[in-house]
């Protein structure tokens, strides 16, 4: 366009004299217009030039600060998306931090962390209680083998020994009465059951044989009586058997359990204590005072133990020896009435004492099964 306009203003008349001079030229307005639009067109190239080169600039500034807001800006967690014009209310407001995206995997690595730590966390524990336990039965074996050597001390109450070796003693010789109880039942069955066999016979052979229908009859009701007798008697042997079984394997060895955890806690504390003796005759420094303090909170502690334990030995044999009075008075006077009641053939008196006792007897055939439990 200004080339255009140039070229019109060039090419416009110039008027000349006969000369060949050119004269006074009259004022031209078309050529006027063209200088001033001339003028208006470099003045709009240069500041459209201008104006380019700004834009650039601020092209570029905006660029650098796109970039510093790219490395420095707000973490994308901590942003909120906006739902709903400009002016809406917060309802519209989501968090992003709710959008699972990769913070799946944080969760999942932080989760197996956890369980990690929670696994680490057992098996430590776990060392440590085997820690304790190695080092409890390393200082009790050699407590131990001092003792047996001759080399150490240990603690002795002379009362409750005597009282617990009472108690073994008295334990092996009921296990002999109740082991001897046991054969003479089973002897006793025996006896009753032959008993039963032969009444049965010779009803039998009262009825085969005519000529002594009655010499057989007479045996087989005094079989029968002494059969009936014989199973009642079992009804008494049975009970007394029962008793001191409960005495001796319940009763008995419940004490002697009580008594072992005694002992174990009597060797702890004697093993400790030991300990505390050999630390204290050594030297006083940091470490060493460290030590002692250590271990004369383990002697307490097992010192109590053994304490405890020794008062409930003591009151266990205390309520065992007057249960076991108890008990075998009951048991031995059954035992006596219903043997003398069974040879002198006094069946009265041999009921009386399983009233007296309230010993139920089970009717004959009541262990053997019915056929339909055998089908």
């Amino acid at each position: 366009m200004t080339d255009s306009i140039m070229s019109k203003a060039a090419t416009m008349e110039i008027p000349i004299n006969s000369n060949g001079d050119t004269g006074t030229l009259p004022e031209d307005d078309s050529l006027e217009q063209a200088a001033k639009l001339q003028w208006s067109l470099d003045e709009k190239v240069g500041s459209s030039r201008g104006t380019r080169l700004i834009d650039k600039q601020k092209g570029r500034q905006k660029k650098t600060d796109l970039q510093q807001v790219m490395v420095s800006g707000p973490n994308l967690n901590e942003t909120s998306i906006v739902s709903g014009g400009y002016g809406g209310t917060a309802e519209g407001i989501i968090p992003t931090s709710s959008i699972k995206g990769p913070n799946m995997h944080h969760s999942s690595s932080s989760s197996s962390m956890t369980a990690e730590e929670i696994t680490r966390g057992v098996a430590v524990e776990k060392l440590e209680t085997m820690k304790k336990w190695g080092l409890n039965t390393y200082k009790c074996t050699k407590q131990m083998i001092s003792e047996r050597f001759g080399r150490g001390s240990r603690t002795v109450d002379l009362e409750l020994e005597a009282q617990i070796e009472v108690l073994r003693d008295t334990k092996r010789k009921y296990e002999n009465v109740l082991r001897l109880a046991r054969a003479l039942t089973n002897h006793f069955y025996n006896m009753v059951q032959t008993q039963h066999a032969l009444g049965d016979t010779f009803a039998d052979l009262s009825q085969k044989s005519p000529e002594l229908r009655d010499e057989f009859g007479y045996n087989a009701e005094t079989q029968k009586l002494l059969c009936k007798n014989g199973e009642t008697l079992l009804g008494a042997i049975n009970f007394f058997v029962s008793s001191i079984n409960t005495l001796v394997n319940k009763t008995m060895e419940d004490t002697l359990m009580t008594i072992k955890m005694y002992e174990n806690a009597r060797l702890e504390f004697d093993a400790y204590r030991s300990d505390l003796e050999e630390l204290s005759m050594g030297p006083r420094d940091a470490v060493a005072m460290a030590r002692i303090d250590a271990a004369q909170q383990q002697y307490q502690v097992h010192k109590e133990k053994y304490e405890r334990l020794r008062s409930d030995v003591t009151i266990k044999l205390k309520f065992l020896e007057e249960n076991k009075v108890k008990v075998m008075h009951k048991q031995l006077l059954l035992f006596h009435n219903a043997i003398s009641a069974y040879f002198a053939g006094n069946q009265q008196q041999l009921e009386q004492t399983l009233k007296q006792f309230n010993i139920k007897l089970r009717p004959p055939g009541a262990d053997k099964p019915s056929w339909l439990e055998e089908q």
